[in-house]
């Protein structure tokens, strides 16, 4: 993580939280589209599979390579190193737990607390750095019930960053209410068949940390609820653009 303060407008500037998953990726290309200047950070905080951070290097060297428009925005990648928060998780995302539902009635790969800290401490780098834009992959439409991935929730948050930071920090969450079908469409919408197959090829989704089997829409076991999610939505838009209801544009440059 370096020191320099990045030259531009500071109500420009995006932090991107991506975790190496398909959905934070999407949003961070989102933000490239939008934002003139972009830094991304991610967490190390126990996570059972280790192959989404070893992933997140991979995507932002490919995006690099494949858009130079937005490699000319993309700044530095901080990675935080948070071992508290998986050594008091409970969780099958920090344990070698069978996935299943918990008492609660969520699915015990719910990682209590974990956006609410991540998105706190990507404000306090976001202050320093001057990026008050905070951009997430979360999404209440087609997800697993996490209580922190909801509008509510991480507005409710954002509101609170700006009270304790006296700063015009504003949480986006591009994704927020679309279905996985939806953000296939995003994601060819933004980069077109190029961007489709950096996901495919090098985003990671899988709770079980799986890249072994290669299917049409990535890498993963196939039968978790986040592999299921991602193969249904790969689906429904293959589907729409099998029929004509969704546009690709393969040969377009996207600024």
């Amino acid at each position: 993580m370096t020191d320099e303060r990045p030259s531009g407008s500071p109500a420009d500037g995006a932090l991107v939280l991506l975790s190496g998953g398909q959905d934070s990726t999407v949003a961070l290309a989102w933000a490239l589209s939008r934002h003139g200047r972009v830094e991304t950070i991610g967490f190390d905080y126990g996570q059972r599979h280790g192959v989404e951070l070893a992933c997140r290097a991979r995507i932002l060297e490919r995006l690099s390579q494949t858009f130079p428009q937005w490699a000319a925005r993309l700044g530095p990648d901080h990675v935080l190193p948070l071992p508290t928060l998986g050594a008091i998780s409970e969780t099958a995302l920090t344990r070698e737990t069978a996935i299943a539902a918990g008492a609660s009635g969520l699915p015990n790969t719910f990682v209590p607390g974990r956006n609410l800290l991540f998105f706190t401490y990507a404000a306090a780098l976001g202050y320093r750095r001057g990026l008050l834009h905070l951009v997430g992959g979360m999404c209440e439409t087609d997800f697993s019930g996490y209580p922190d991935c909801r509008n509510d929730t991480l507005q409710t948050l954002a509101r609170a960053i700006r009270l304790a930071m006296a700063a015009d920090f504003v949480i986006e969450t591009p994704l927020m209410w679309k279905s996985k079908a939806e953000t296939w469409a995003m994601t060819d919408a933004l980069g077109g068949k190029a961007l489709v197959d950096l996901v495919v090829e090098e985003t990671h989704t899988c709770y079980e940390g799986s890249r072994e089997a290669r299917h049409d829409w990535g890498y993963g076991c196939g039968t978790c609820p986040a592999c299921r999610l991602r193969a249904r939505g790969w689906q429904e838009w293959a589907e729409q653009w099998r029929n004509g209801t969704t546009t690709r544009d393969r040969g377009r440059t996207h600024d």
